[in-house]
């Protein structure tokens, strides 16, 4: 793999080659050319963002005619959220997704995304995150140091070097492309290994969003604790683990299987601020001093992990006395947090059909057969370890 060419090579393509371009201040950009600037931001977004968002309300309707007419239930079992990913996929591999809707699906993807589980925080007080959390912190701690020891020995043995092996592992076991992105400079890795840990991560979390609200049943029952742990570990990215836990909840009525597998994935996000400079400590030793580089906060910590405490500790004073923070009323208040809830599933349900629509299957034959077999490794190691730890501690508690 090579590093990419640096862009600021074409620089002088533009001016006279040869001299030196002479740098003249810009001129402060006045109030029509800010708001002209604003306009275009949101018009390069909106057909993108209305894109998915119509495959979310298609996927949405399909699902009610295909649960309550075709299988004839008195209520709808069945999740828009599989079928908004499907559609996504098809469309995006069949006709294909012109240019003009790409920002508004990233957009989508991030964003959106962070805004979505960030209103999931309405959703808990402080009393229910720390008992998930500590019923699951074995389960987090097993399952990340098993994939980080374990992943980097097998992509050694199939042939991939030191720096994706690391980014696959630590995608896998701590919180998808934010850890690969986090991860990246501080091994030095370049934009083709970050690209191939990237795709491995998508393409495996996408397929175990896909199926794990399927099979995990048949391993837990009825167990919708051990269902929500079991998300929130073995499912790569925060909006994958989202994806699958709305999935559930939609399909079994269980609102609870959300919040618990939420709470765990943001558990995992925040190892990031311990394990990434250990990866990096580990990666560098024996190499001279200063080698490895700093990251960003913003990469270490996301700030929606922030927002997402913080919104659960409004929550948890709102709910404090008869009158939320003291003056709104409790009707009213109860209303509101039914009103985030819905925000947060409507927010997440166009989030995955933008998902889906920014899916290429070329992705899978661009992977070739090693990072491939260590990506499937890896989403099935974190997947065992996790279901085991799960079930081994349930015996305990039984």
């Amino acid at each position: 793999m090579t590093r990419p060419s640096t862009p600021d090579i074409f620089d002088s393509w533009d001016s006279m080659e040869g001299l030196t371009r002479v740098a003249r201040p810009a001129p402060a950009p006045n109030l029509r050319i800010r708001a002209q600037r604003a306009l275009t931001w949101v018009g390069d977004r909106t057909a993108g963002f209305f894109l998915a968002a119509t495959l979310a309300f298609l996927a949405d309707w399909a699902a009610e005619v295909i649960g309550r007419t075709v299988f004839g239930y008195g209520t709808n079992p069945i999740s828009g959220i599989p079928l908004a990913i499907a559609l996504g996929i098809l469309l995006c591999n069949t006709v294909g997704i012109p240019a003009i809707f790409i920002e508004g699906l990233r957009a989508c993807m991030r964003p959106l995304q962070r805004l979505a589980i960030m209103l999931l925080g309405w959703r808990l007080s402080l009393g229910a995150v720390g008992g998930i959390g500590v019923q699951a912190l074995p389960v987090v701690f097993v399952t990340i140091t098993a994939a980080l020891v374990i992943i980097p020995w097998i992509g050694e043995k199939a042939g991939l070097s030191r720096r994706l092996s690391t980014l696959i592992a630590v995608g896998t076991s701590i919180c998808g492309v934010s850890a690969i992105m986090a991860t990246a400079p501080a091994i030095d890795a370049d934009e083709g290994e970050v690209s191939y840990a990237v795709a491995c991560v998508a393409i495996f979390g996408m397929l175990a969003m896909l199926t794990y609200p399927f099979i995990v049943p048949w391993f837990l029952g009825n167990n919708l604790t051990a269902i929500g742990i079991f998300f929130g570990v073995a499912i790569h990215d925060t909006a994958q683990v989202t994806g699958a836990a709305l999935a559930f909840q939609q399909g079994h009525n269980a609102p609870s299987v959300l919040n618990i597998a939420t709470v765990v994935k943001i558990m995992r996000n925040l190892s990031m601020a311990a394990v990434i400079p250990l990866m990096a400590a580990l990666f560098h030793r024996g190499k001279h001093a200063g080698a490895t580089k700093s990251r960003p906060k913003h990469q270490i910590l996301p700030p929606f992990v922030l927002g997402f405490l913080g919104l659960t500790v409004a929550r948890t004073i709102g709910d404090a006395s008869t009158r939320a923070f003291g003056i709104i009323d409790h009707d009213l208040w109860a209303h509101f947090l039914v009103v985030m809830d819905h925000a947060s599933t409507w927010f997440l349900t166009i989030v995955m059909a933008a998902v889906g629509l920014s899916t290429g299957l070329s992705n899978l034959k661009r992977l070739g057969w090693r990072p491939f077999f260590v990506g499937l490794s890896a989403a099935v190691i974190v997947g065992a370890i996790g279901l085991s730890m799960i079930k081994a501690l349930a015996s305990l508690h039984g």
